[in-house]
């Protein structure tokens, strides 16, 4: 049997938006840092950058503030991937993520390998 992910299990959400959208994103990232339970709110990204084929920000938050983020981000209309902290970042980013709109084709070959996850010591920071 295993064990439900703690509430305080670090999580990221990337949402990601078109250069026509930027304002919206803009406007959702101000939301966003002034939402409980978010730790940390990145900028806006207006490339490619690490496995993200288009713009995107960044956001980091525990489990337990998913039930906030959530309505927001679904509210925005943006494309965005939620997904935990764990040992490994490819999991993290495909089979453990969860989509909001339609996904996206990230560059899986930039992640880091099973057992080198160095996502945890970035929570809290920014990946880029």
């Amino acid at each position: 049997m295993s064990r439900p992910e703690a509430d305080d299990a670090p999580y990221h959400a990337h949402i990601y938006y078109p250069p026509a959208e930027r304002s919206r994103a803009k406007a959702l990232r101000e939301t966003l840092s002034q939402a409980p339970g978010v730790l940390f709110v990145g900028e806006l990204r207006d490339g490619k950058v690490g496995p993200h084929p288009i713009p995107q920000f960044e956001i980091h938050f525990p489990k337990a503030a998913l039930q906030v983020v959530l309505p927001l981000i679904e509210a925005s209309g943006l494309t965005t991937l939620i997904h935990p902290l764990t040992g490994d970042d490819l999991a993290d980013h495909t089979t453990l993520g969860q989509w909001i709109g339609a996904p996206l084709d990230l560059d899986l070959s930039v992640l880091d390998p099973p057992g080198v996850n160095r996502g945890i010591a970035r929570f809290g920071t920014t990946d880029f």
